[in-house]
C-alpha cells in the first residue's frame, strides 16, 4: 500500500503521468505572397500602416531578411512545394509549373489529375489534385501527428497554390475558377460543396468587386516609389492608367479580377469563412490554413515591380493581412495561433525599363529559338523535330527520335545544341545536365540547378541565361524563374504563438521553413525534408 502511495506522489510530483500535455498553437496559419520581392517589405514600409500586416509581423514577430530560394526554377508550384515539404524539387518531383515527362512523353501540368473531377462547376478547372507531388507536407505531417484529427485546408486564387501545400491528407483545397468566378474543389477531397462555400459563391463579390472599379488607395501623386502610371513598360490589361472602370465586366467576365488586389480582397474573405464555418482553431487539437495570395503575381506579370499597380496592391494588401490578424484575434485569440509569412519567388524587373535606365537586361523568344534549332538541326542531320522544347531553362531532347535513328549519336546533338546556344546574346552558359558537376559554374548556381533536376521531369541541356535576360514579355510586363537575387531573395517572417520580436540576417533556405513548423509543433518533418531548424526562434 505504502508502494502505491509513493508512485502516486512520484507521478503528481514530478509531472510524469497523463496530467501533461505538448503545447502546441491552436492553429498555424501560412501565407504565401506570390512574387513577393524581399525588398517589398522595405520598399512600402514607410507607406504600410501600424494597423497594417506588414509592420505589425515585421515588429512584432520575427524577420529572417536573407532568406533564399535553393534551386531553379524559381516558379510558383516548385516554390509552394518547397515551403511546405521542405524540400527541393530532385526530391518533390514538382520542377517546374509544368514539365515534360520523359517517360509519358508528354507535358504535365503540376496538379493536373485526370481521375479528379470538378466539385463546384462544370468546367475541367477541378481536375486537380496533389498526387505529382512525390513527398509529405507539413500539414500532412501534423494530420498523422494527431491521428488525422487536425482539420487542414488550403486556399488560393491558382488551384497549385491551395493544392500543393495542404498536402496530400487534406480536408480540402478550395482555388478559383474564372470561368464562372466562384471558389471550386476537386472529386480529391469531397463530392459536393459545402454549404457554406456555396452560400459564399451565391455573394457574386467579384460582380461587386468590379462595380467598384480600381482607382489608387490614396492619390496618386503620392506614389513616388513607382514609375509614372503613364509608361510603356506594362501590359495595357484595363486600358491606359488610373482609375480603371471594371464595371464592364460585371457578370460576363470573371478572369481579370485575378490581375487587381481585389483578388486577394476575394482570398481574405474567403480565408475568414472557412476559419468561421469549418471552426479552425477552435478546439485543442491544432488546425492548419494555408493561405496563398496570387493576384500579386498577376498585377505583378502584366506591370511589373515598379509599377504603381504593384505599389497599390501591397498597400491593400498591408490592410487585408491587418484584418485578417484582428480576424485571428477575435475568433482564435491572440498568442493562441502561428503565423509564418513567406513567398514563393521573387520577380525581375521588366527589361524596357531597365535598359532605358542604362542597366543591362534583354527578352529572348523561346518559341522562336526551339523552331530555328529544330530547322537547323534538320539541315545537320536530316531528322525533324529533334527539339520538343525551352522549358523551365531546359533543352528536351527528341530521345525517341535520336535512338531509333542508327545515324545519330546523342552526345554529337548536344554539343551542336550547346555551341549554338552559346553564341546567342541572351545565354551565359549552356551544358548536358549529365555533365553538371564537371562544369565551370559558380557553386551557387550549381547547387541550385542541382536542386532543381529530376530526371524523368527534366530537359537534357540547361541553359543559364544573363541576369535580368527574360523569356517573353518584349513588349511589357515582366516574369521570373532565375537564380539571381531578384528572384530567390524572399521575406519570411514569424508571428504569433511562441514568437518573441527578433531579426536575423544568418543565411536561410526555403525548405528551412517546414522544418521550423516541426520543431515548433514537435511533430515529424516531411519526409522529403532537407531543411535546417531557425533555431533563433527558440531563444
Amino acid at each position: 500500500m505504502k508502494k502505491i502511495l509513493f508512485v502516486a506522489v512520484f507521478l503528481c510530483t514530478t509531472g510524469v503521468g497523463f496530467s501533461q500535455k505538448i503545447e502546441r498553437p491552436k492553429l498555424v496559419v501560412g501565407i504565401v505572397v506570390d512574387q513577393m520581392r524581399w525588398d517589398f517589405l522595405y520598399r512600402f514600409y514607410d507607406r504600410y500602416t501600424p494597423n497594417g500586416g506588414f509592420k505589425r509581423l515585421m515588429n512584432m514577430g520575427f524577420n529572417c531578411n536573407n532568406t533564399m530560394i535553393p534551386y531553379v526554377p524559381t516558379y510558383t508550384a516548385t516554390g509552394h512545394s518547397c515551403i511546405y515539404t521542405g524540400s527541393l524539387p530532385s526530391i518533390t518531383g514538382i520542377t517546374g509549373n509544368e514539365w515534360y515527362d520523359n517517360e509519358k512523353r508528354s507535358y504535365v501540368y503540376c496538379t493536373s489529375d485526370s481521375n479528379a473531377n470538378t466539385i463546384g462547376s462544370i468546367t475541367a478547372a477541378g481536375k486537380m489534385s496533389p498526387r505529382n507531388m512525390l513527398t509529405t507536407t507539413i500539414c500532412d505531417e501534423l494530420k498523422l501527428a494527431t491521428n488525422f484529427r487536425s482539420k487542414v485546408i488550403g486556399i488560393a486564387l491558382k488551384d497549385r497554390g491551395g493544392i500543393l501545400p495542404a498536402g496530400h491528407s487534406a480536408n480540402a483545397a478550395y482555388w478559383y475558377d474564372p470561368k464562372v468566378g466562384q471558389w471550386i474543389t476537386s472529386t480529391y477531397y469531397m463530392n459536393e460543396l459545402p454549404g457554406w462555400v456555396t452560400s459564399f459563391n451565391n455573394q457574386k463579390l467579384v460582380d461587386k468587386y468590379y462595380a467598384q472599379g480600381w482607382k489608387t488607395l490614396y492619390p496618386i501623386s503620392s506614389y513616388v516609389q513607382s514609375t509614372s502610371d503613364t509608361n510603356n513598360y506594362e501590359v495595357k490589361t484595363f486600358g491606359k492608367g488610373f482609375p480603371y472602370d471594371l464595371s464592364s465586366l460585371v457578370g460576363k467576365n470573371y478572369n481579370p479580377i485575378l490581375a487587381t488586389p481585389y483578388g486577394n480582397t476575394l482570398t481574405s474573405e474567403f480565408a475568414k469563412e472557412s476559419i468561421d464555418k469549418e471552426k479552425l482553431g477552435m478546439d485543442s487539437i491544432t488546425d492548419f490554413l494555408a493561405i496563398s495570395y496570387s493576384s500579386t503575381d498577376y498585377v505583378g506579370h502584366s506591370f511589373g515591380p515598379n509599377s504603381v499597380e504593384i505599389e497599390d496592391t501591397y498597400l491593400r494588401l498591408d490592410a487585408e493581412l491587418g484584418s485578417l490578424l484582428d480576424y485571428l484575434d477575435s475568433k482564435v485569440g491572440k498568442n493562441q495561433y502561428l503565423v509564418f509569412l513567406s513567398a514563393d519567388h521573387g520577380v525581375a524587373h521588366v527589361p524596357a525599363f531597365m535598359k532605358d535606365n542604362k542597366i543591362p537586361a534583354g527578352n529572348l523568344l523561346v518559341n522562336t529559338m526551339v523552331d530555328t534549332l529544330n530547322m537547323t538541326l534538320k539541315q545537320k542531320f536530316g531528322v525533324e523535330n529533334l527539339v520538343i522544347d525551352l522549358i523551365n531553362h531546359q533543352v528536351v531532347l527528341n530521345i525517341p527520335a535520336i535512338t531509333a535513328n542508327s545515324r545519330l549519336v546523342l552526345n554529337d546533338i548536344k554539343l551542336w545544341i550547346i555551341q549554338y546556344l552559346l553564341k546567342q546574346e541572351a545565354v551565359m552558359d549552356a551544358f548536358a545536365l549529365n555533365e553538371l558537376q564537371n562544369t565551370m559554374l559558380p557553386a551557387i548556381q550549381k547547387e541550385m540547378i542541382a536542386n532543381g533536376f529530376y530526371a524523368k521531369r527534366c530537359g537534357q541541356i540547361y541553359v543559364v541565361f544573363k541576369p535580368q535576360w527574360l523569356e517573353g514579355f518584349e513588349r511589357g510586363g515582366t516574369t521570373h524563374g532565375l537564380w539571381n537575387p531578384y528572384d530567390a531573395h524572399i521575406p519570411l517572417l514569424w508571428y504569433g504563438w511562441s514568437v518573441k520580436p527578433g531579426t536575423t540576417y544568418r543565411d536561410i533556405y526555403m525548405m528551412d521553413i517546414a522544418a521550423t513548423l516541426a520543431a515548433l509543433l514537435k511533430i515529424q518533418m516531411p519526409n522529403g525534408s532537407v531543411g535546417k531548424v531557425i533555431t533563433e526562434l527558440f531563444r
